[in-house]
């Protein structure tokens, strides 16, 4: 079955023997629904088909036992496969592997830790059913081995983005042998909130108590022996950026998990108003609760107004119970209110009791910062002094070392032509033309992105970013975003493919939908880099300004895009924006390390693969049949649009370049290298408004297949992915054109 079609839901029916799903939903009148859920068959349960037949019952495996079921009531019973995959599979592999839970709240170094506990032991994989990434780590201490994943930084288990879901449900689905909930010592009253809802699971749990240095930074003194007596669960203070608490963490891990450590979770209560209708709550849906859900954490989640949650127990629940349990959550809807006091009211007495909090005359670090970092007007100028300056020393940098690599590239081209000489003209180009010219030209693009996502992942991890968004919510608002959808935006000047990942943090959808369509408008370090490089062919020493001319214009029309979008596509719908600033702290320059490095051996594989294979077919059809690109396959495909580029002023072999850059950016470089040879025979052949015209053509130009995939991936609506390349297709042309035509008149 094709992977697109995996997680579709379908029939039971329709389920090949052998193939393990997950029941997603039942249909029918109230006694089918009722026979089947009493059999069993309720929605997040697993099913597999044992035996079909063309006219007979089915015979499946579900909850321990065989079910023989008619085709006439399988046809009410819709299921999605079960995809195992590479974390799922991570923790469960062997059976002698104690399987971690990491998590916490954001920006509570929890990755630092998850780095310090596997090294390089770690892999990136996604959860069954789930396209968000996590990491997967092992790491052995005394002869035994762990297994840990590092779930999605959550506020609380009451989900309300993806990743917020992917980590709750893997806590409770996975059953994991243990969770390490990571908290900041800094700021643990609300750490600590997370904390009160995974007491109430049925899973042991170790406190890793972390940035003890940045709390005594801001004067404030924590008790761990104190907070592990008031919380009743193993507390390991740790300063994770400098390596402290390790050894102690992996040693409360590993008595954890052989039992030594008694564990008697001191758990927050329900305040007594709302206790009776908790209780009530329970007897309505206890038999209705899915398998492996606490009932009591289930009752409470639908008190707190969890909507995933209600709709899968409304769901298996025929009508009347259904409607009971409407009636009663109706009737206590500030119930949600009583609960998170009820658990900040435990929360304050635990830090009573532990922390020791700075004098009121004392004022932080952060506090000092701030005063400056987020006032409207100095808060702006030094963001945007920040930004420039990052741009500025990504390409002072880079862009040498870059002029460097492809002038080695080049001379080891030719190198290669002069010691084959002997050799098939085909087999010699195509090593040196093809490969060296087209993989060796793309190569030449990571010093400069080696260099933003270093300058990125550390504005990360001081804590800057989250400033950045506060004060960009001020205008992002203007086109109908907030603060969240300027970290994705500006991931997109490294790559727009993470960055439209990276919307998910965006708990409206239709904040996150926008914010998907304007993403490829933002310049990534590739189209940069071409714009870059073919600025400095045809101006010389005037192309830094004209190249920085275009990222600003193009920002320009994303602001206006994004302003259209927000008025007549959104009518004006208000997005709310609630987002923590965490204090600021030194660096983890090992979880910068490994956060460039991710993406950097994300970008090689990239270009290993998709883009070697895109530029060897390129060659290829720029060589043969005759060995002349003027005469080649991809010239007369090329030739046959001249008439469009006569509107812009552009011979084919531009547009050619512009077609192969949707494999990737860096293509256009490689294509032009390869169809002109050297990339200064353009300026003999390009007038001036004919150049302008293809560099603004080119920075607006639709994005990358990949990109062009992650959007149908994240908004799962081909109409919209469709959209957005319309959207891109039109603007690039129409400006391009216009920018020629009117060029033409000076």
């Amino acid at each position: 079955m094709p992977a697109a079609k995996q997680n579709e839901h379908m029939q039971l029916m329709e389920l090949q023997p052998g193939r393990k799903a997950v029941i997603k939903r039942l249909e029918g009148g109230r006694s089918v629904l009722s026979r089947l859920a009493a059999m069993g068959f309720t929605p997040g349960a697993d099913i597999t088909v044992i035996r079909a037949s063309d006219h007979g019952p089915l015979l499946v495996s579900l909850r321990g036992s065989r079910v023989a079921v008619g085709r006439g009531e399988a046809a009410h019973i819709f299921v999605s496969l079960a995809v195992k995959d590479k974390a799922a599979e991570a923790v469960k592999t062997n059976p002698n592997t104690i399987s971690i839970a990491l998590t916490g709240q954001p920006n509570v170094g929890k990755s630092s830790i998850f780095n310090l506990l596997t090294g390089l032991n770690q892999h990136v994989g996604n959860w069954t059913g789930k396209t968000i990434e996590c990491k997967v780590g092992t790491f052995k201490f005394k002869g035994a081995e762990f297994s840990i994943v590092d779930l999605p930084g959550t506020y609380s288990l009451t989900a309300s983005s993806e990743e917020e879901r992917l980590a709750r449900d893997y806590i409770i689905k996975e059953h994991p042998d243990l969770i390490v909930a990571v908290v900041n010592a800094a700021t643990l009253e609300r750490s600590l909130y997370l904390v009160a809802e995974l007491l109430l699971l049925p899973v042991p749990i170790v406190v890793a108590l972390n940035m003890t240095d940045v709390a005594e930074q801001e004067g404030i003194e924590v008790e761990p022996k104190v907070l592990e007596a008031a919380l009743g669960v193993p507390v390991m203070p740790m300063v994770a950026s400098k390596g402290g608490g390790l050894v102690e963490l992996k040693e409360a891990i590993l008595r954890m998990s052989n039992h030594e450590i008694p564990y008697q979770p001191k758990k927050p209560l329900i305040l007594p108003a709302h206790k009776a209708v908790l209780d009530q709550l329970r007897e309505l849906i206890g038999s209705y609760v899915l398998p492996s859900y606490p009932e009591e954490w289930v009752a409470l989640k639908l008190l707190e107004g969890d909507e995933e949650l209600t709709g899968l127990i409304k769901s298996a629940m025929p009508p009347e119970a259904r409607e009971n349990v409407h009636t009663l959550l109706y009737q206590h809807e500030d119930a949600i209110l009583d609960i998170a006091g009820a658990r900040f009211e435990w929360v304050a007495r635990v830090i009573r009791a532990a922390v020791v909090e700075p004098k009121v005359t004392r004022v932080g670090l952060t506090s000092r910062l701030d005063r400056v970092l987020t006032h409207p007007l100095w808060g702006t100028l030094t963001l945007v002094a920040i930004l420039g300056g990052v741009f500025w020393l990504t390409y002072r940098i880079g862009t040498p070392i870059q002029s460097w690599l492809s002038s080695l590239i080049n001379e080891l081209a030719q190198i290669l032509r002069t010691g084959w000489a002997q050799g098939p003209r085909w087999l010699v180009e195509f090593s040196a033309g093809g490969i060296l010219g087209g993989i060796g030209m793309v190569l030449t693009f990571l010093p400069i992105m080696v260099i933003f996502f270093a300058i990125l992942g550390f504005m990360e991890d001081t804590g800057y970013m989250a400033r950045a968004a506060y004060l960009s919510d001020r205008w992002m608002h203007m086109m109908g975003l907030h603060g969240k959808s300027f970290m994705p935006i500006l991931l997109g000047f490294g790559c727009n493919v993470p960055a439209i990942l990276g919307t998910r943090i965006i708990e409206s959808r239709r904040a996150r939908l926008l914010t998907t369509l304007l993403i490829p408008l933002v310049p990534c370090t590739a189209r940069m880099a071409v714009i870059t490089i073919l600025a400095s062919v045809f101006l010389g020493a005037g192309a830094f300004w004209i190249a920085w001319g275009l990222v600003g214009f193009s920002l320009l029309i994303l602001a206006g895009l994004g302003l259209v979008l927000h008025h007549f596509f959104f009518k004006n719908e208000h997005v709310p924006f609630i987002m923590e600033l965490p204090l600021y702290h030194l660096p983890n320059f090992r979880t910068i390390g490994i956060y460039v490095r991710d993406n950097i051996l994300g970008f090689l594989k990239k270009a290993g693969t998709t883009i070697l294979v895109a530029t060897l077919i390129v060659w290829a059809l720029s060589y043969f049949p005759t060995g002349d690109v003027m005469t080649s396959y991809l010239g007369m495909a090329g030739k046959t649009m001249e008439p469009i580029g006569s509107w812009m002023g552009l011979p084919w072999p531009l547009l050619v370049a512009l077609l192969t850059s949707f494999v990737a950016k860096e293509n256009t470089v490689a294509t032009l290298s390869v169809l002109y040879g050297s990339l200064d025979v353009m300026k003999t052949v390009i007038t001036p408004p004919a150049m302008l015209a293809f560099l603004v053509f080119q920075i607006l130009f639709i994005p990358c297949v990949g990109t062009v995939a992650a959007i149908q991936q994240e908004t799962k609506s081909w109409k919209w992915t469709a959209t957005s390349v319309g959207i891109q297709l039109a603007l690039s042309l129409g400006l391009a054109v216009a920018v020629y035509q009117v060029g033409r008149l000076f």
